[in-house]
């Protein structure tokens, strides 16, 4: 999968312009705030989901215009495509070889990437909520029955809460909960069943980085840990009526609380380092090296799914790294093409092959 050109007109402070990428490595460099991440944001997208900045739409319009444009011409599943997203206000239109598709969901079907940002670098000890993103972006990526499923389930998780709220004041509406919770459940059983699995995959891709990183001393374990217990993960209806059983057992913790208490948007991943907690005892070093595995193993295992390698999005993450972890994260990265972004010159990598592009006040130009 290769990212041939990428334009622009209005997309945040991009000036317009169109870039013609390297099949392997591209270089952005510049000073902070003149646009570099933008470039990499643009990549993103075309992989159907949300910025990874978790910026709403609108902010990527150019706040002097009423639009914004961005279309990219690619090479994936063996042929060569393009797809053009336009924004205007609140409205999204997403076209993929000229033909207009209903969202943008369709676009992971086509294209998809792999990010690598500062915020990753907290996945060990941030909250739960870093973690979930996390398994939810890759499987997104992965699927499109799981987009469509984590959508839905969110929207009804939303009602429900704003019901559980409504019935404190309106006791009548308490028989109309067990209706949200149908399909709570039937959409909810499907994330967790896709979470653990896609966390088994991670488990033995992970154990493989981690150990050449950290030359063979450590073992890095992935555990899931989920709000429903007891049962059959491969069982989708097991897990839909032992989800239900503990939203029944919660109904009283949850209307006095006014929110759900139980589901996969309580779950968590523990990340294990010789048996014992990253985020606890694990050093700052440790912490990272589980990181790079962790997204390391989330291009490996997109590889092995789409079969055809992801594009790598690195945004000024390899300053926050020492060499040796730069330097396994670079080796690891020969067959991809990558976008790495860098404050400094002498900070990017001795390029063979590949370009070079410099990103002053939102003007994108090839060195």
């Amino acid at each position: 999968m290769k990212v041939n050109s990428l334009e622009f007109q209005n997309f945040r402070n991009l000036q317009q312009n169109k870039i013609f990428a390297h099949e392997q490595t591209n270089v952005i460099f510049g000073q902070n705030a003149q646009g570099k991440t933008n470039v990499l944001e643009c990549i993103w997208l075309f992989c159907g989901g949300h910025s990874f900045r978790g910026s709403p739409e609108r902010e990527l319009i150019n706040f002097d215009e009423k639009f914004a444009k961005i279309k990219m011409e690619f090479f994936s599943q063996e042929r060569e495509q393009n797809a053009e997203i336009r924004y205007s206000g609140n409205k999204k239109e997403v076209f993929i070889n000229g033909v207009k598709k209903k969202s943008g969901a369709e676009l992971i079907e086509k294209f998809s990437c792999v990010v690598f940002s500062p915020e990753h670098l907290s996945l060990v000890k941030a909250g739960p909520g870093v973690r979930r993103k996390f398994l939810d972006g890759a499987l997104c990526q992965q699927k499109l029955k799981y987009a469509v499923y984590f959508s839905k389930y969110n929207q009804i998780l939303n009602q429900r809460n704003a019901l559980l709220k409504d019935i404190n004041k309106h006791s009548e509406l308490l028989s109309t909960l067990e209706i949200w919770d149908e399909n709570l459940c039937k959409f909810g059983a499907y994330i967790i069943q896709q979470r653990i699995k896609y966390a088994e995959k991670l488990k033995d891709s992970t154990r493989h980085f981690h150990f050449g990183i950290s030359d063979n001393k450590e073992i890095l374990d992935i555990e899931y840990v989920s709000t429903v217990s007891d049962f059959d993960v491969e069982n989708l209806g097991n897990i839909r009526e032992r989800f239900r059983a503990e939203l029944q057992k919660k109904y009283k913790d949850d209307l006095y609380l006014g929110y759900t208490t139980v589901g996969p948007h309580r779950d968590d991943i523990n990340i294990l380092i010789n048996g014992m907690k990253a985020k606890s005892f694990g050093s700052q070093g440790q912490q990272r090296s589980a990181v790079l595995s962790l997204k390391l193993s989330e291009a490996s295992i997109l590889s092995e799914i789409r079969e055809e390698r992801p594009v790598l999005l690195l945004d000024d993450v390899l300053s926050e790294l020492d060499n040796k972890r730069q330097n396994y994260l670079l080796n690891k990265i020969n067959d991809y093409q990558v976008f790495i972004t860098c404050c400094e010159k002498q900070n990017k990598r001795e390029l063979e092959k590949g370009k070079i592009f410099l990103v002053d006040k939102g003007i994108v130009t090839e060195e």
